[in-house]
């Protein structure tokens, strides 16, 4: 950061001399980040007009909207203090986790707190995801809204202008646009939470999508990844998204890609999306997966954007509210992403149905088939619901596709869910929402009476998907268990399950053959044959071990209990058995084949 930058805004702080001439109706906040001074800390300054007794609670968010998680963070702060327009402190007092009271809120003019990032900030829970926190490193810096910004009591509504001091040879890339005075404004802290910053050493590209602008600014830790191939790589994608969505219902959207040392995810927003992915080197297959995650995302646009309730209008930050309707959040724009890949050519129908099984599998073994997706998206905030949660990607988005193949059963293969939803924007749109309430009568009335009892079994209800049943339709066979009858090379009567830790592999499911070699539910899965596991090495070592011969030694590496072990195990050789198959039938009807066509496009 240049001398004249720190110089400016530390006059503000200790002089406040600043007037508030300029924007009186917007709320004025400035955040000093440099990473030399303030390591791991951004300082904030908040400039208010006159307050009465009715905005003396200063609230930090308790959640925020996409992340079904408690955030908690008031407990990033580390000073808070008022000050009157002389610049003498005022008191406060901290009122619960997330508010600080003003006692004097008449005489306050200015707010000033320093917070921690969240990244390397130790909590006892409720640990905050990384793609939905706030990073403060030497060469860059991730701010996410509600990671940095509270708000006034009863001003959630108002609009902020926020000032960001930051190194001079710093990018920034974000959703936000500035006044003419280089502020960024926000209509409402809402927006602000909804507009996330990504700063440092970052390279860029943008390109246009029919009348829309798209940005991508990506961070790479060892410059193993650029902007402009990887827009290269995801143009495909986009291509097949604005087709599929007919026409964009923004006009600009940002991507922010952060590659590092481990997988975290990704956080959808209105106007952009944010990702924390592990760096490897930029090639096909790397960015298929990086444009697999971005397609989810990207679909956000429509819902809940554009389609959503009044829960998610206006947000509660104060006190985490689970939606009925996370079925239409997540799982329509889980299965939204696979539908806009299959029909613009990114992928197989073959590769298609086989992501689809594996959506079956996890949900028939990796969760409570008797969990409702209502019943999930209610509880989304609570450690019951976060249990399942992993299941809205799953039986949310298998569920919607039999939604779709109902409403085009139902319209004689004239109008899908994709055509549903692109109606639904029509009528809501960004600013009006639907009842929570009344929303899936309301969806039904748009479409079929048939609906309001797929709706009442299937997501209201547990009731087992019909996915033999619907499948058939369009000439696509659904087997839980396929024997085909040919010998294969296997490390048991099933692969292991796992669940991953940053780069660690822990065992939570072993075959029989494991257990007699000596591994242990709960165990670290270090090495295969001494190539090192990870989350992306996994599956292919363990393919690659099927392409020997039956009765071959291979050595494990364990972790367990803080020591590494090894152990020797041999291939056994056994029935191939397909679990949860799909298959298209080569003699589908002529009924079934004019369904499929209608399924396999968009109409």
């Amino acid at each position: 950061m240049t001398a004249s930058r720190i110089a400016a805004f530390a006059g503000g702080l200790l002089l406040a001399t600043t007037t508030l001439t300029q924007a009186q109706k917007a709320l004025t906040y400035t955040v000093n980040i440099d990473p030399k001074t303030d390591a791991n800390l951004f300082q904030v300054q908040l400039e208010v007009p006159k307050l009465h007794k009715e905005q003396s609670i200063y609230q930090f968010a308790a959640t925020a909207p996409g992340t079904y998680q408690v955030m908690d963070i008031g407990r990033f702060v580390r000073k808070f203090e008022a000050f009157d327009a002389q610049n003498k402190p005022l008191e406060v007092k901290q009122a619960s986790v997330n508010q600080w009271q003003l006692l004097q809120p008449e005489k306050t003019r200015f707010i000033r707190y320093t917070i921690a990032e969240t990244w390397d900030t130790p909590v006892t829970e409720h640990r905050v995801y990384r793609m939905c926190g706030t990073s403060l490193e030497a060469d860059h810096a991730l701010l996410n809204g509600q990671g940095i910004f509270g708000y006034l009591q009863g001003w959630q509504g108002k609009p902020l202008r926020i000032k960001l001091n930051y190194p001079a040879d710093w990018k920034i890339g974000t959703p936000l646009t500035t006044d003419k005075q280089g502020y960024y404004t926000a209509a409402t802290y809402d927006q602000a939470v909804d507009s996330p910053f990504l700063l440092g050493r970052l390279t860029e590209a943008k390109t246009k999508l029919g009348d829309a602008e798209v940005a991508l600014y990506c961070y790479s830790k060892t410059d193993q990844v650029k902007a402009e191939p990887l827009l290269g790589y995801m143009q495909q994608m986009l291509q097949a998204a604005q087709a599929f969505l007919v026409q964009l219902p923004v006009k600009r959207y940002t991507f922010l890609y952060h590659f590092d040392d481990q997988n975290f995810g990704a956080w959808e927003h209105s106007y952009s999306s944010e990702y924390v992915l592990r760096e490897t080197p930029l090639t096909p297959e790397s960015a298929n997966l990086v444009t697999s995650i971005a397609a989810h995302e990207f679909f956000h646009v429509v819902t809940p954007l554009n389609i959503h309730s009044e829960i998610i209008e206006q947000f509660n930050f104060v006190q985490p509210t689970g939606s009925e309707h996370l079925w239409l959040y997540e799982g329509t724009t889980e299965w939204a992403s696979g539908m806009m890949k299959l029909r613009g050519a990114l992928v197989t129908l073959d590769e298609y149905l086989q992501e689809m099984s594996g959506k079956v599998a996890y949900a028939q073994t990796q969760t409570d088939t008797t969990y409702s997706l209502s019943k999930l998206g209610l509880n989304s905030f609570t450690d019951e619901g976060q249990r399942q949660y992993g299941n809205i990607y799953q039986r949310g988005a298998l569920t919607a596709a039999l939604l779709d193949l109902r409403l085009l059963e139902l319209s004689g293969g004239k109008r899908g869910l994709r055509e549903v939803m692109n109606e639904l924007t029509k009528r809501y749109g960004p600013n009006k929402p639907f009842s929570e309430k009344d929303f899936f009568t309301e969806f039904t009335k748009l479409t079929y009476p048939e609906i309001q009892d797929f709706f009442n079994r299937y997501v209201k209800q547990a009731e087992p998907l019909p996915l033999q049943e619907y499948y058939a339709k369009v000439g696509i066979r659904y087997t839980p268990v396929l024997h085909t009858g040919q010998q294969v090379v296997a490390v048991g009567t099933a692969n292991p399950s796992v669940r991953y830790a940053g780069n660690a592999v822990q065992l939570t499911e072993i075959p029989s053959t494991w257990q007699s070699c000596g591994v242990a539910v709960g165990d670290e899965l270090v090495a295969i044959n001494g190539t090192a596991i990870t989350p992306t090495s996994i599956k292919p070592t363990l393919m690659a071990l099927q392409t020997r011969k039956a009765g071959e030694e291979y050595e494990l590496t364990l972790r367990r209990a803080g020591t590494e072990q090894k152990v020797r195990c041999r291939l056994i050789q056994q029935e191939q058995i397909k679990r949860y198959n799909f298959a298209v039938l080569p003699d589908a009807t002529p009924a079934q084949l004019a369904l499929r066509q209608a399924w396999l496009k968009n109409l």
